[in-house]
């Protein structure tokens, strides 16, 4: 599980803060809907071991992670 942070600084200086901030949305967007993927993988795994409570609580992590990615959504659609 590895977090991949790439910055292209030069181009970053020449972006205006709305551009930087739809750039950064659209990461934060991104990330979410990776980490909520994890989640309901490790839910599954979780039923499969017998765990059903971490699997609700692991799904429940997983839709509100969603939840966030869709106030990004609404945030990016403000800007543009």
């Amino acid at each position: 599980m590895s977090h991949h942070h790439e910055h292209d600084h030069g181009e970053e200086n020449s972006l205006t803060e709305s551009e930087k901030l739809i750039k950064l949305l659209e990461h934060w967007i991104h990330h979410n809907d990776d980490h909520a993927e994890n989640y309901r993988n490790w839910a599954s795994k979780a039923k499969d071991s017998g765990l059903t409570d971490v699997e609700g609580f692991l799904k429940e992590a997983a839709e509100k992670t969603m939840e966030i990615s869709t106030l990004f959504k609404k945030a990016k659609g403000c800007i543009k």
